[in-house]
């Protein structure tokens, strides 16, 4: 750490992100009770507390005086270390693509993905994937939009501005090269595997059914084993396994089926 005092606009620039990832802590409790607890009942007020929440953060994040902080901030480069030098660079990013987009669409997409999510649930549990359509066709627009105005501020292709908010530096071209790889390896190498799998005694699978509280607690062992602190986190149900929460707050999530335990036994190890 060096000794040269800290850039104040690094500070002030520390304190308004702290306040932006407050919020993005929140939404991230409250997806995670949008998935696991809230009846189906408080969608709509849900949908309404999350992009109300998004919009906030989004004006804390397009405030005209954060490019000039940032801009202080770099010339005063010299006063920060290795990490900060390194936080700096992520809080510019984060700017650049909140920056990219207007308040309205932010809240019409996280409104829209919270309205699918709702409707899929149903879907998928009815196998009618014509009721998701017209939803998921709307999010998928609106996420078109998105990457369009991302790469017209970020000067890139609209994959890779969408690419770089999830994976920064990544881009269509190295993935591209990393599929030729495998496109060129994979065909000579699976039927070694499947040889391989053949000479080897066939696996005996237990016979059902499982009770799904049985399955939890071989879960909850196995996370303990590995280490989970079951005094800071949480395992729960929902539709489609996650894991989400924030340092401190961890909430796993899985599904379990009476028929076959591996598939929420995997979840929960995967997650």
């Amino acid at each position: 750490m060096t000794d040269t005092p800290l850039s104040a606009a690094y500070s002030d620039l520390e304190q308004r992100f702290a306040r932006a990832q407050h919020i993005d802590d929140a939404l991230e409790l409250l997806e995670w009770d949008h998935a696991t607890m809230m009846p189906d009942g408080g969608a709509p007020a849900r949908a309404q507390q999350m992009s109300t929440l998004r919009l906030i953060r989004h004006e804390l994040m397009t405030d005209p005086a954060l490019g000039e902080l940032l801009q202080r901030a770099q010339s005063d480069i010299a006063t920060l270390d290795d990490w900060q030098q390194a936080n700096l660079a992520a809080m510019r990013r984060a700017w650049v693509h909140a920056a990219a987009l207007p308040a309205r669409l932010v809240e019409a997409l996280s409104h829209c993905a919270a309205e699918c999510e709702m409707i899929w649930r149903n879907a998928r549990e009815a196998n009618d994937f014509p009721a998701l359509a017209p939803k998921l066709a709307e999010l998928l627009q609106l996420t078109r939009e998105a990457a369009a105005a991302k790469a017209e501020h970020l000067n890139t292709t609209p994959y890779n501005a969408l690419l770089d908010a999830f994976d920064p530096g990544m881009t269509t071209d190295t993935i591209d090269r990393l599929f030729t790889e495998l496109e060129s390896f994979l065909p000579t190498f699976l039927p070694q595997v499947i040889e391989r799998q053949r000479s080897q005694p066939k696996l005996v699978m237990p016979a059902g059914p499982f009770p799904v509280e049985a399955q939890r607690a071989l879960a909850s062992r196995l996370m303990t084993s590995l280490g989970f602190d079951f005094t800071h986190g949480r395992l729960d149900v929902s539709h489609h396994p996650f894991s989400s929460g924030v340092p401190g707050d961890v909430r796993v999530t899985t599904r379990y089926s009476e028929d076959e335990f591996l598939q929420g036994l995997m979840a929960v190890l995967h997650e």
